[in-house]
């Protein structure tokens, strides 16, 4: 892989594990949009907060090498729930704004790790 690839999939991958953190905080701290968002598919306070743990914890497994495609595989199925309740609502804007975040997941998996040797 040339260095540009691997500068570009480094980018991505953190700005992966930033929005990661960055959600799963929200969800974690209850925010107003979140718990607002979630309730209308019936989640609990709790159940956010459980997904905002398991967000976090899907973002800094991407970090690592040896968890890299476990931490986008948990990531990129907590987006694809997000996106299938707003299918489920009909809600096209909100599946047009998850999509990108799951491309996004899908890609840095197909790029492999920045640092990983079998690139």
């Amino acid at each position: 892989m040339t260095t540009a690839i691997k500068i570009f999939n480094s980018i991505l991958t953190l700005c992966a594990v930033f929005m990661g953190l960055k959600q799963g905080y929200a969800m974690l701290t209850a925010k107003t949009e979140i718990l607002e968002m979630f309730s209308k598919w019936n989640f609990s306070k709790t159940a956010i907060m459980i997904n905002g743990a398991v967000t976090i914890i899907s973002a800094l497994l991407i970090l690592f090498t040896k968890t890299f495609i476990w931490g986008n595989f948990l990531m990129a199925a907590g987006i694809l729930m997000i996106i299938c309740f707003h299918l489920l609502g009909k809600d096209l804007k909100g599946v047009a704004i998850e999509l990108p975040f799951l491309l996004l997941n899908l890609i840095i998996i197909y790029l492999q790790h920045p640092l990983s040797k079998t690139n």
